[in-house]
């Protein structure tokens, strides 16, 4: 138990409580002066635990952790967030950095904030086999956590921003590390969850991390030119507030430029200096209700031309975050194009902090469908996420492709409306209606036309799928699908028919294996004996088999250990047979000038023709052939004198042969660029070994080449073909 500081005992010794925390108490209280009493002895006894608890700890900065904490929290209040989440935003580090359990907590503040504390902790004893995969797995227990609580996500953002605010205290590797998981999942999980000014904040300190000097270069020039950009928005604003007061429209004008982030991107994505970029700000409109909304459109559209193509009616159509607002871009003083934002208070607050701002409606109902709704989407998202969490990579892709993308709006044929990422295609649209019409779907009609399943849909189209149930889901389908719904379902399907076949193959290798090894009476036994091998099942056992996790030979010598499996001495000359082929492509080894003398090759290092070698002197066994860079040469200070000058004896005109293994992207003609590359050197081929697995294809040749140099120079050709992952020459 710590013993309290002199800071805790404050308000009792002076009557006075610190100003940061009174401070906070005024933002949550928001004038009600009846709660803020309470609302103070709730926050305080957090302030005081979190305090204590982080007392003894600093950030790298030198400052006092909980100052961090104190961030996280006033973050919080800031947007409105509740008493509970507030103190979970106080306490979010104690559990995972400080001596504090979730008991404690639970016990203290009670289970809503020890769940909010819980959901944002780490986890942090648990092993894992890379930091992909230890990124995959938080993550995904902060999802779980959200679909739960979302106030997680939202404490998550506080403390996220907080830290990138100061992350140029920590070493160089950790801020990219840090800024690249920023921008590549929470930056778009708070643009999916409506949450705005959140996500330029978190983008504006991912470019100022990741790219400083193009950071530097943007604010330089908005610096320099920011008494004219003044000068040309108060022009527009007094002109617009002046039509809209003779409309009797009363409006709140603000403006503001776009996050440095987007203006980087505009400049990138468009290949132009800053100066001739107009989108740069944008003018916001904000009044009462959605009927004025449109008053105002009118307004400025009659004082200034719109343009038409830049026109977005969001409140008709909402974005899948909840967005809504009227985008318009017109034609301002000197004829600069200005974007102008229309929309109401609560619209304003949503596109601002988004699902916080619904978060304080939950009790009244008065938003709660709108939270339900991403409460929806996030479990929808993590059932789908569940099925690849064991893959890292594939974890990473599937979230960032749901998280982060424009939208396209299509009708069903009876006239609902349905949301889809930017570039859907039909089966997109199959797999959101239904799962069963995806793994059906047939053919598609648009508009009444017949179209191909990769066409990418446009907003306002009709959709209208032909389906059959003989047709089942295409693996080529994965090139082209945009919702990681679709993505997963055909995975699924895929790994469903893979299995079926590797059971029948497991099935078919057992029973063939055993019946040439003599030992076809003991099958049954085999098959009953799946748990004793570590398996499931049968069927588990099966497919491990068909799939090469296991091989017959280690069942056979686990089962049945008093089993002589008789053609073991078959399967190491089968083994070797290549290095002996090889080997008698030359006539021999020659010692200091003499042939003919008795040689063993080392089974360590495998020397072929070509390779540089040295013999070795071994006690009773006569001399060893190794390459000269074997790692398993005695040190040749202690044995020199068992060392001999070997070369091959090989004539000018002999070829020897080559084993090379390239690893390849299995692409259609990959095999016949890669055999046309080798012949079109001269240089004969005499076998080909391939296999495909998971979109990669090994393969191994066997080749005749003159000497090592022409070896080196194919494997050189070899790498630069296109699809090419890896070449190496293979013993």
């Amino acid at each position: 138990m710590r013993v309290p500081s002199i800071a805790s005992l404050i308000p009792t010794v002076t009557g006075a409580y610190p100003k940061d925390l009174i401070e906070l108490v005024d933002i949550i209280s928001n004038g009600n002066s009846a709660e803020r009493e309470e609302i103070r002895d709730k926050i305080w006894f957090a302030y005081q635990f979190s305090k204590e608890h982080h007392q003894d700890q600093k950030r790298r900065s030198g400052r006092p952790y909980f100052e961090h904490a104190y961030a996280v929290a006033h973050s919080l209040a800031e947007w409105n967030m509740d008493v509970s989440t507030v103190i979970g935003g106080i306490l979010h580090d104690t559990v995972e950095d400080t001596q504090a359990t979730y008991k404690e907590i639970q016990e203290l503040f009670g289970d809503e904030v020890a769940n909010l504390v819980e959901g944002v902790t780490k986890l942090g004893e648990l092993k894992f086999q890379s930091r992909e995969e230890k990124q995959a797995e938080n993550l995904m227990k902060m999802l779980l956590s959200m679909t739960k609580d979302i106030r997680v996500i939202i404490i998550k953002f506080a403390d996220r921003i907080h830290n990138m605010g100061t992350i140029e205290h920590l070493p160089l590797i950790k801020q990219r590390r840090i800024a690249i998981e920023t921008r590549d999942v929470y930056s778009p999980l708070a643009h999916r969850l409506g949450m705005f000014a959140i996500k330029s904040q978190l983008d504006d300190f991912v470019l100022k991390t990741l790219e400083p000097v193009a950071y530097k270069e943007i604010d330089k020039r908005l610096k320099a030119t920011k008494g004219y950009r003044r000068k040309f928005i108060k022009e527009i604003i007094k002109s617009i507030n002046a039509e809209l007061v003779k409309n009797g429209v009363d409006a709140d004008i603000i403006w503001r430029l776009k996050s440095y982030y987007s203006i980087h991107g505009k400049i990138k994505k468009r290949e132009k200096p800053l100066e001739e970029i107009y989108d740069i700000l944008a003018i916001r409109i904000i009044v009462e209700d959605v009927s004025q909304c449109y008053i105002v459109l009118g307004v400025v559209h009659h004082f200034y031309a719109p343009v038409q193509e830049r026109f977005k009616d969001f409140i008709a159509t909402p974005k899948r975050n909840g967005y809504q607002s009227l985008h318009t871009t017109v034609v301002g003083p000197s004829g600069k194009m200005v974007e102008i934002q229309i929309r109401t208070k609560g619209m304003d607050e949503t596109a601002e902090i988004g699902v916080a701002a619904h978060w304080k409606y939950k009790e009244g109902n008065k938003s709660g469908g709108e939270l339900d709704r991403h409460v929806k989407w996030l479990r929808d998202l993590v059932s789908i996420l569940r099925d690849e969490s064991a893959d890292p990579k594939e974890f990473m892709n599937l979230l960032q492709i749901d998280l982060y993308q424009d939208e396209v709006f299509v009708f069903t044929p009876a006239g609902d409306l349905t949301q889809l990422p930017m570039d859907a295609t039909p089966i997109d649209f199959a797999y959101a209606v239904h799962t069963e019409v995806g793994d059906h779907c047939l053919s598609a009609k648009v508009d009444g036309r017949i179209i191909p399943l990769n066409t990418k849909l446009q907003s306002g189209c009709t959709v209208e799928i032909i389906t059959s149930d003989s047709q089942s889901p295409n693996y080529a389908w994965l090139k082209f699908v945009r919702t990681s719904k679709a993505r997963n379902s055909i995975r699924k399907w895929q790994r469903l028919i893979e299995k079926e076949q590797s059971m029948r193959l497991g099935q078919e290798i057992l029973e063939k294996t055993l019946r040439k090894m003599k030992l076809a009476s003991s099958i049954k036994r085999i098959k009953n004996s799946a748990k004793e091998l570590g398996f499931m099942g049968e069927e588990n056992l099966m497919v491990a088999i068909g799939t090469g996790q296991i091989t017959i030979r280690d069942i056979v010598k686990k089962i049945l250990p008093e089993t002589v499996i008789k053609d073991e001495v078959e399967l190491k000359k089968k083994s070797i047979s290549f290095l002996e082929k090889a080997r008698r492509a030359a006539r021999g080894i020659r010692v200091h000038g003499i042939n003919n003398i008795m040689m063993n090759f080392s089974k360590c290092c495998n020397p072929i023709p070509g390779d540089e070698i040295i013999g070795f002197v071994t006690r009773g066994k006569g001399i060893t052939v190794h390459r000269v860079d074997c790692d398993n040469l005695p040190i040749a200070n202690e044995d020199s004198d068992r060392y001999l000058d070997v070369e091959w004896d090989v004539g000018r005109k002999e070829e020897f042969l080559a084993r090379i293994k390239v690893v390849a992207q299995d692409r259609k003609g990959y095999l016949k660029d890669l055999t046309e590359t080798i012949s079109s050197m001269n240089i004969n081929i005499t076998s080909v070994d391939i296999k495909v697995d998971e979109g990669l294809a090994t393969c191994f040749l066997v080749t005749s080449v003159p000497h090592l140099r022409k070896l080196n120079t194919v494997l050189a050709k070899i790498k630069n073909i296109n699809g090419t992952v890896e070449v190496e020459r293979a013993t």
